[in-house]
């Protein structure tokens, strides 16, 4: 069967094994695929030809999502800010590319960008994280359409599951105290690693990403300039910290510097132990051998103090939530805690700590009785 439309020619033929073989012309070169159905490549060659209507060229049939969404970032790079575009960089390679990169652009569906918030639902990513990939997605194919490589945007078509946060858990100074002190006597190699976290609120990967130039002993000042990320293709890397206001000046007291220095003595009988074998990197908190921390392991001897301190089981990032549960419940300004925190805007501190500081709301009702005379 054969019929001509304007310049196009589509063509549908049937193969010996019974499959059938749908073909359009575009810009004198020939579009093919093959279907079981002859429904399904009768359904291929009209949507095809619709899209040949209202603009599709051929070199758009050739592009994958990977190579579009790099080309996308680097159009809109100028015109973002440097957290924003940061963020949306991270986005792509870590929850888009890895699982859509090989895929052509014209033939991405709304199912395949549906199993793909599903499985983030479904692996416990916060709706938060669901919802920032369904945003980067979303504006990337809206410039897709309108640069003719796709006719719609498939994205328009699903629906973000509906998913519950993780409850934000944080202990209370005795068990903050309780939590170190076995952290201490159990696990001494990760007790300044523990200690960090708790009393600056870093995440875990700029925690794994410091280095000991990073530390100023005498200014007892840390300087956070980036953090430890998975690699796409396995293993990990630096990257700048998640946001712009990530990059940071933290102030640490003298506790603190007492155990990284007592933390700094051991990692030289560590480097004298394996000799050949150790790789400086100049890490803070690096593996047996100098490399980067396996993360995992981390989180296994975190655990583990955890059981023997008979402490409730939360996660390693709850330790940041601690950092800032103590810091607001002791009068701490928002705007500095959000500046330890590394946080973009102290309004972000306050919509995700707000909850923490339930006292106030009665001082400024009792504040405002003082203030009217009746």
């Amino acid at each position: 069967m054969s019929k001509k439309r304007g310049n196009n020619e589509d063509s549908l033929f049937q193969r010996e094994n019974g499959a059938w073989l749908a073909q359009v012309s575009l810009e004198g070169r020939r579009l093919s695929k093959t279907f079981s159905t002859k429904r399904a490549a009768q359904a291929w060659i009209r949507e095809t030809l619709n899209e040949i209507d209202v603009g599709l060229h051929y070199k758009s049939t050739l592009l994958t999502i990977e190579r579009f969404f790099k080309d996308w970032l680097v159009s809109i790079e100028p015109s973002l800010r440097f957290s924003t575009f940061n963020q949306y960089k991270q986005i792509t390679e870590q929850h888009i590319l890895p699982f859509l990169g090989e895929k052509k652009l014209r033939e991405l569906h709304p199912r395949h960008l549906q199993a793909r918030y599903n499985d983030l639902h479904q692996q416990g990513s916060s709706p938060r994280t669901i919802q920032y990939v369904h945003a980067v997605i979303h504006r990337a194919l809206e410039q897709a359409v309108k640069q003719g490589h796709l006719v719609r945007n498939p994205d328009n078509a699903t629906i973000i599951p509906k998913a519950v946060d993780n409850e934000m858990q944080f202990f209370n100074q005795a068990q903050v105290n309780s939590f170190l002190q076995v952290a201490k006597t159990t696990e001494p190699r990760f007790y300044a690693l523990f200690h960090l976290a708790v009393t600056t609120g870093m995440r875990q990967g700029e925690l794994l990403a410091l280095k000991w130039s990073d530390l100023y002993w005498k200014n007892q000042t840390l300087q956070v300039q980036r953090q430890l990320i998975k690699k796409k293709s396995g293993g990990f890397e630096f990257a700048l910290p998640k946001t712009k206001a990530g990059i940071r000046s933290i102030v640490l007291g003298q506790q603190t510097i007492q155990s990284l220095q007592t933390h700094w003595e051991q990692q030289q009988q560590e480097k004298a132990f394996q000799a050949t074998r150790w790789q400086e990197e100049d890490i803070i908190f690096p593996s047996t051998i100098g490399t980067p921390m396996n993360r995992d392991n981390l989180r296994k001897r975190f655990k583990k103090v955890l059981h023997q301190a008979n402490l409730p089981a939360i996660r390693f990032h709850d330790l940041r939530h601690t950092a800032a549960s103590l810091m607001l419940n002791h009068r701490i300004p928002v705007y500095v805690v959000s500046k330890r925190l590394g946080h973009a805007q102290a309004s972000i501190t306050l919509d995700i700590y707000g909850h923490l500081m339930p006292g106030k709301q009665a001082e400024v009702a009792s504040l405002m009785d003082q203030l009217l005379v009746l």
